[in-house]
């Protein structure tokens, strides 16, 4: 058939819905350039064996007849653990979509690593896989629960962290979900876990002149209200300070020109109200440069993080509260800065503590303990279950354990047994140390007071910290959790990005979770 030429309008008309269709194309493409997909690959349990997708991860390949094994087979050897390969195309919903490597599919508790080797690798694997889609610069992810969806929510958040705030260039943000319709609640619950972790790197990461004491308080306020209503919080002032004769506090923060604040915060689950609390305490130097014994300059920046362990207890009990748990804990957190000045603690001064002890201050950069000493005795008023300290107390920590686990002193093997095991589900571990009469006669061997705030010898320093604070505690049931060698990382932990870690705040928070399930 011959076909006369269209008049000039019908070509315009035509070119017109070209331009449309092309445009339509586009701005589809872009809009689902907006989700991505993480899914899971186990290793192989024998050398001839096929890797096995997880089920997500079948379903997916189901979806698109076999492209995604297919492609996997011809890209290369089969990933190892906590390795990535993105592919494109093979989905108009996903157009990124990250295969990840989760180790061996039987990886369980390890003894020896004294974790859950397998929530670490998902752990790790995810968040590589989603920093692989920030990377993309893709707002939204969904996640492969791989088995256990809490496990690979905390990756995901965990992962996808870091502390830019004060940055003008910062990374994408990106929205992690659950992928297909799994177990939500564990997802939520992973979400708040590592939420929680990361409440307490935030805090630990601020530079301290953004992060005083007076700052600190009113975040973790702004942020435990929020969480329930079943929440108290006081912010104390120097004048209460005083009036509870807490000399041994008041002589640490007296060397700064920043105002000391002690924050006590309560949270109220336990259907009866009168079920006595945990109590967790924390110090909270929100700058330490050693005070006269002043530290040397490089790395004293890092000094900013002094306050870990004052953020990982109460980011531990905002999650408590976000989680609804039954039982009631109050919070104890000293605040204070650690500066050198013609009112700070000089070498050889002696203060008393709230209990009526006195101590010999030889070291003025051992000031952890001296807030803590005041802290401690303040816990005993509220008729507690148990009481639980954590501190970036120690050099000699980080010497002994370096990023490994939390050491932890305790006189209660019912109380270490419980933070074992919730380390072990965490896998932020922690390590028993010794709590021997040993360290205490070397603390208590003072010339010119009831305790010396340094040991004897040179040796065995984390040690003589927790015979220091042995020395304020009579409940039978207290934990010192030592945290100065895990508040940094550099890469030993792979699914939190370099910097602070807010570490242990999980293990706090399963602590938390299995204490209320025994109390139920």
């Amino acid at each position: 058939m011959f076909l006369l030429p269209l008049p000039v309008a019908g070509r315009v008309a035509i070119r017109r819905l070209e331009v449309r269709r092309c445009w339509s194309h586009r701005v589809a493409a872009a809009a689902a350039m907006t989700k991505g997909l993480v899914l899971g690959i186990y290793s192989r349990e024998k050398d001839d064996d096929v890797p096995q997708l997880t089920s997500a991860g079948e379903n997916f390949d189901k979806l698109v007849s076999g492209k995604l094994r297919e492609i996997l087979n011809i890209s290369g050897p089969p990933l190892k653990a906590s390795k990535t390969r993105t592919f494109y195309g093979l989905h108009e919903d996903f157009p990124s979509v990250v295969v990840v490597g989760l180790g061996k599919k039987a990886a369980a508790v390890d003894d020896q690593e004294n974790c859950h080797e397998g929530k670490e690798n998902i752990r790790a694997a995810i968040a590589a896989g989603c920093r692989q889609i920030q990377e993309l610069e893709i707002p939204s992810v969904e996640v492969d629960p791989c088995g256990d969806a809490q496990a690979a929510a905390e990756g995901a958040v965990l992962g996808l962290y870091e502390y830019d705030s004060l940055k003008q260039k910062k990374k994408a943000v990106v929205s992690a979900k659950l992928h297909g319709s799994g177990d939500q609640e564990a997802w939520q619950r992973g979400v708040l876990f590592a939420s929680g972790q990361n409440l307490a790197r935030q805090l630990m990461e601020t530079p301290a002149n953004e992060m005083t004491p007076t700052k600190f308080a009113e975040m973790i306020e702004k942020n435990l209200k929020s969480a329930s209503s079943k929440t108290e919080v006081h912010i104390r002032p120097k004048s209460w300070i005083e009036e509870q004769e807490m000399g041994s506090f008041l002589s640490v923060a007296k060397g700064s020109d920043e105002p000391p604040v002690f924050l006590e915060i309560h949270y109220r689950g336990s259907p009866n109200g009168s079920d006595a609390p945990l109590v967790f305490v924390g110090k909270g130097i929100t700058f330490d440069s050693g005070g006269i014994s002043i530290k040397p300059a490089a790395n004293m920046d890092l000094m900013r993080a002094d306050m870990g362990g004052a953020a990982t207890i109460c980011s531990a009990i905002v999650s408590a509260a976000k989680l609804s748990l039954p039982i009631n804990v109050v919070g104890l957190a000293p605040l204070c800065e650690n500066m050198p000045s013609g009112k700070a603690n000089k070498p050889g001064d002696v203060v008393r503590a709230k209990n009526g002890k006195t101590i010999q201050v030889d070291n003025t950069d051992a000031e952890g303990r001296l807030i803590l000493a005041d802290a401690l005795c303040y816990a005993h008023t509220f008729n507690p279950k148990a009481i639980i300290d954590a501190a970036t107390l120690t050099g000699a920590m980080d010497i002994a354990l370096g990023s490994g686990a939390t050491g932890v002193f305790t006189n209660s093997s019912w109380l270490w047994d419980r933070l074992f095991k919730a380390s072990v589900e965490t896998g932020d571990r922690v390590w028993r140390m010794p709590l021997f009469e040993h360290y205490t006669r070397q603390v208590v061997d003072c010339q010119l007071a009831d305790v010396n705030n340094i040991g004897k010898y040179r040796s065995g320093g984390a040690c003589t910290a927790a015979a220091f604070l042995k020395e304020f505690v009579s409940h039978p049931k207290w934990a010192h959790l030592d945290i100065a060698g895990v508040m940094t990382n550099k890469d030993e932990i792979p699914y939190l990005r370099k910097g602070m870690t807010g570490r242990p705040t999980r293990t706090l928070i399963e602590f938390l979770l299995r204490f209320s399930q025994d109390s139920a």
